[in-house]
């Protein structure tokens, strides 16, 4: 189970992610995860949206560069060592974390973090085979 990233390729100069939040604003999208990674030059502006297909369109039809990543999201207890186990399950199968960010609800029960792997079927088998809830493209909607 996967959900949609969309990560922008933004020149690093002011007024460039108030472009892009305005777009998104004037679409109606609500932002629900999001991550700069950045140089001196250019930036990656990393999002978890509601309406990924309706966000891509809007930021590609003012000129971004828009890609759609597919990238887990678990959804990680409210305790002390619940991210501990999640990461070393994951090491204790050989599955590596290119990067990953994460984001709260109001619920408090949980909080989600995203992370990038190379391979999203055996990380999920993983994960759910040891109880750990994955969030979809729905879930992400109704947050």
């Amino acid at each position: 189970m996967t959900i949609s990233q969309l990560s922008i390729f933004a020149e690093n100069k002011p007024g460039v992610l108030v472009e892009i939040t305005n777009e998104l604003a004037k679409a109606g999208i609500d932002i629900r995860a999001m991550s700069i990674a950045d140089t001196s030059d250019f930036g990656i502006f990393r999002l978890i949206v509601d309406d990924t297909e309706k966000a891509k369109s809007a930021l590609e039809n003012t000129g971004f560069v828009v890609s759609v990543t597919k990238v887990l999201a678990a959804a990680v207890p409210d305790s002390p060592g619940a991210l501990t186990d999640i990461m070393q399950l994951l090491s204790e199968n050989d599955i590596n974390i290119e990067y990953m960010y994460a984001f709260i609800t109001v619920s408090k029960k949980y909080a989600y973090v995203v992370l990038r792997v190379q391979d999203n079927e055996s990380a999920a088998k993983i994960l759910l085979d040891n109880n750990i809830v994955l969030v979809s493209d729905d879930d992400v909607k109704k947050l």
